[in-house]
């Protein structure tokens, strides 16, 4: 699993409609449940990634950090971004295993 497959899919994912960007819209979706997974890019603060995370484990989402700022912005067509919420349960399983699959790498 390479880097590029992954940059496709949440590509995919926000052509799909399934993908939330900026610090207040993925804490506010995260609130409201309605987040499956929140990517956080490698190169975020150290504040703006613990308040995320705190956030995410307070209410049981799933989150990983992957990428850069620059990747994850490019990955869905946009400016750089720091977090990326995923709305949808099947988008947000599969980046799940594929992430893993390539930390293991």
């Amino acid at each position: 699993m390479n880097k590029e497959n992954i940059v496709n899919f949440l590509g995919l994912a926000m052509r799909a409609g399934k993908v939330k960007t900026g610090e207040a819209v993925v804490l506010n979706e995260i609130k409201k449940n309605k987040v499956k997974l929140v990517i956080i890019a490698s190169d975020a603060s150290d504040n703006t990634t613990k308040v995320v995370q705190n956030k995410c484990e307070s209410y049981h989402i799933s989150f990983r950090i992957f990428g850069t700022r620059t990747e994850l912005g490019q990955a869905i067509g946009k400016s750089d971004r720091v977090h990326i919420g995923i709305t949808d349960q099947g988008f947000a399983k599969k980046l799940l295993s594929m992430i893993e699959e390539y930390r293991k790498e």
